[in-house]
């Protein structure tokens, strides 16, 4: 789905745990078709503006219009799905799927969580959805798609953008904390081999933006080399 204010011809195509609800209560503010209520929380953004998957055909309709999304690094997007969605939300509770899965434990340590990410992320949406790559909801090729690419450390950048397209004074508020840091190095040596080829694959995508942490591949860095015939 487009995030698009007309009024401003501003479209914006948000990444899960990427800054999307800080975004996304940025251009509500300026959308003079949005009614925001009195009392709005972190889930109003997201009812306001939903985030889908990326569309070329309905991207393309907006042509015309100042269009851009954000982007974070891989490791620490992936890393906020379990802070902010297991153990901030604790949404592996409310899922009855995970509930009356056998071997997946509803508070799992981060360990436990990743190891098994692949079946918690089968048993449970709110879990797929904050972890399916950023291309499915970004598009194969962000330099073609968008006019500005920014990092979730340029949202300040982004407002004063915004700020100079609209003419108005705008805020970029930090609308949903994960609530907790975890680093990747947190992780033990065999959960970080198990997300290597996810992240891998992430940081390969966004090489114009992010370094893989990780180092090179793991079958480039190993490679035997080519032997020479003289």
């Amino acid at each position: 789905m487009v995030i698009a204010v007309d009024a401003w011809k501003l479209a914006y195509v948000a990444l899960p745990k990427a800054g999307c609800s800080s975004v996304k209560q940025a251009l509500a503010m300026l959308d003079p078709w949005v009614i925001v209520p009195d009392q709005p929380d972190v889930q109003t953004w997201h009812q306001i503006y939903q985030t889908r998957r990326f569309n070329g055909a309905l991207w393309a309709q907006y042509s015309d219009f100042f269009r851009f999304c954000v982007v974070r690094d891989p490791a620490k997007r992936l890393m906020s799905c379990y802070t902010d969605i297991v153990v901030k939300r604790r949404a592996l509770k409310d899922s009855p799927r995970v509930r009356a899965a056998s071997g997946l434990p509803l508070d799992p340590d981060p360990d436990t969580f990743f190891m098994r990410l692949s079946r918690y992320r089968r048993k449970s949406s709110i879990v797929k959805h904050h972890v399916l790559g950023a291309e499915l909801f970004l598009g194969p090729d962000l330099r073609a798609n968008f006019d500005r690419v920014y990092r979730t450390s340029e949202l300040g950048q982004l407002a004063c953008d915004l700020s100079r397209q609209t003419g108005e004074t705008v805020t970029m508020p930090h609308a949903n904390s994960s609530g907790g840091k975890l680093s990747i190095f947190d992780l033990e040596g065999r959960t970080i081999d198990r997300l290597r080829p996810l992240l891998e694959d992430q940081y390969d995508y966004l090489a114009d933006y992010f370094t893989n942490p990780l180092g090179a591949k793991i079958h480039d860095a190993c490679a035997i080399p080519e032997r020479r015939v003289s």
